[in-house]
């Protein structure tokens, strides 16, 4: 008996020594073939200079719908990642609505903060439901507070996909956050302006978006005729140039301090028109105009590069509609019809930039061909195979949406590069040729750089309503989103180097989810076997326990 005393207490003893042993250490190890849950370097390196508290209020607490439930567990096991690696990780898991009498005012504060709901709708036996749930979570660090959008939506996704697009992003979201949340240094970024620009309330939402991570000044190119050397001076205090859908031509002045800044190591990011098309143009002609080509004197420069750009409109069968408004007064009515010069860009997610995005809006867009030469050249952004040109001069009439195009009106192919990235050496546009001005130290060959050229200035450009600017890529007529900002912010990232984030949208997560159709009809079945199968287990354990103790000693 003492020995058997002396046996239990040693394997206690051994069992509360290893577990003191291994207390201190924290490990997991994935098994996920999609390694799920093994966090990157880029994210890794977000969390090294976090020291003091940083408090996560995930607003995913309390009863939710099957998706966002996993939505809810994803997001947790992934703070829990976080956790391990920074123990100043606070995670609070919060339902917003849990009081019913203060329901209203709870929802309209949290949409003053910026956080819409996502409305859920949902079926069940027969019934269906609407509810109102907030997939956000906040991160406060200091004195500092960044919203995390936790749901990512993509047009014409399942619910399948939605969750997987969104677990997708978790990572890069709350790395994200924790790059915004330390960030002091930023590099700059100058709005070019003086050759016909977007107006600054068309820019705003992007301008905004990304002041969070970069300074933002404009610059213009009016003095290069006098003062060259100044001007190319302030160009090289910023560290990238964005030209948002110039409308007057620039002389080879401006070109050529354009020219040096990027031989300098100077990044630049092109949304031009070849075509002076607008829409409001043709609801103000009285539902017909013409189509011209537009001269920006910017074919050499471009052609330099690897690239020319085409005074062509891209028809697209996948596109995006406008509204028409039918009827007077009170019987108005607003029909969304498609429109062929709307290409709607589909992702072919072979480059870091457009990975996890959701579809581009491009309105009459221009075509761009590649031309041999030592760049890179990506093409980031494609019409589909079912699109074709239509070279100007080129009549444009409302009339035209009365007739819905079919496949039959295309002629398959691989579509037309409609954005592109070129990286390389870049050599001069003026090498071997005269130079339009002097300037100090020009150089005719620069190294390691890189340029993004979209064949469309309006990709940037956000809706007004009563004047103020709206979400850039929402559409309030069809009341639409559209990946545009997303897709130019990670122009932005790559071509500042800040490709440490834009690697987390390749992570590809494949989450296993039920299929209700194959659910319903086997609903019955299923409750039974999960119910049953236990109850008959034990049922089936206590008849051979019984029936062995019976036959040994005969109790």
């Amino acid at each position: 008996m003492k020995q058997r005393i002396v046996q239990f207490s040693l394997a206690l003893l051994a069992v509360v020594a290893v577990n003191a042993l291994v207390s201190g250490f924290y490990f997991r190890v994935d098994l996920t073939e999609d390694q799920r849950y093994t966090l990157s370097h880029s994210s890794l390196s977000t969390l090294s200079d976090l020291d003091s508290p940083v408090i996560i209020d995930v607003l995913l607490d309390g009863p939710l719908p099957s998706e966002f439930s996993r939505l809810r567990s994803e997001t947790v096991l992934l703070l829990e990642q976080f956790q391990a690696r920074n123990s100043k990780i606070k995670v609070n898991l919060i339902n917003p609505l849990e009081d019913p009498q203060e329901r209203d005012q709870t929802i309209l504060d949290l949409q003053q903060l910026g956080l819409e709901p996502a409305r859920v709708t949902i079926e069940d036996e027969g019934k269906t439901t609407q509810e109102l749930v907030f997939p956000w979570a906040m991160v406060n660090y200091k004195n500092k507070t960044v919203r995390v959008p936790l749901l990512k939506n993509k047009l014409g996704a399942s619910s399948e996909e939605r969750i997987n697009n969104s677990v997708q992003n978790l990572e890069y979201a709350f790395a994200d956050a924790f790059v915004k949340l330390k960030l002091e240094q930023k590099k700059k970024i100058a709005v070019l302006k003086g050759n016909g620009e977007l107006e600054d309330r068309y820019l705003a939402d992007f301008l905004s978006t990304i002041r969070e991570y970069y300074n933002i000044g404009a610059i213009t190119l009016d003095e290069v005729a006098e003062r060259p050397n100044k001007v190319l001076e302030q160009l090289n205090t910023f560290d990238l140039v964005l030209v948002a859908k110039p409308t007057e031509a620039f002389t080879d002045a401006e070109k050529y301090v354009l020219d040096q800044f990027m031989l300098h190591g100077g990044k630049s990011l092109w949304l031009v028109d070849k075509v002076a098309m607008e829409l409001d143009s043709l609801f103000n002609a009285e539902g017909a105009t013409v189509a011209l080509p537009r001269d920006l004197n910017l074919t050499d420069f471009f052609f330099k590069r690897g690239i020319r750009l085409n005074p062509v409109l891209v028809n697209d069968l996948y596109n995006t509609p406008i509204v028409l408004a039918t009827g007077e007064a009170s019987a108005t009515e607003y029909n969304p019809l498609p429109w062929v010069y709307y290409p709607m860009v589909f992702s072919k997610e072979n480059h870091p930039v457009n990975a996890n995005i959701e579809a581009v809006q491009i309105r009459f867009g221009n075509a761009i061909d590649t031309l041999p030469n030592t760049n890179k050249k990506t093409i980031l952004l494609q019409s589909s195979p079912f699109s074709k040109q239509e070279g100007t001069p080129k009549p444009i009439h409302l009339e035209m949406l009365k007739t819905f195009p079919t496949q039959d009106d295309y002629q398959p192919g691989n579509g037309f590069p409609l954005g592109i990235l070129i990286e390389g050496d870049f050599t001069s546009v003026y090498k071997n040729r005269v130079k339009p001005l002097t300037l100090k130290d020009p150089r005719e060959q620069g190294s390691g750089n890189k340029m993004i050229v979209i064949a469309d200035g309006d990709i940037i450009k956000n809706q007004l309503t009563n004047g103020r600017p709206l979400e850039l890529g929402y559409d309030k007529w069809t009341n639409s989103f559209y990946g545009n900002k997303e897709f130019l912010i990670n122009c932005a990232n790559y071509l500042l180097d800040d490709t440490g984030l834009l690697q987390l949208r390749s992570k590809k997560v494949a989450i296993p989810l039920l299929d209700p159709q194959k659910i319903a009809p086997q609903k019955e079945t299923w409750q039974w076997v999960t119910l049953g199968l236990p109850l008959g287990l034990v049922v089936l354990v206590g008849a051979v326990v019984f029936t062995t103790r019976k036959r040994r000693y005969g109790v």
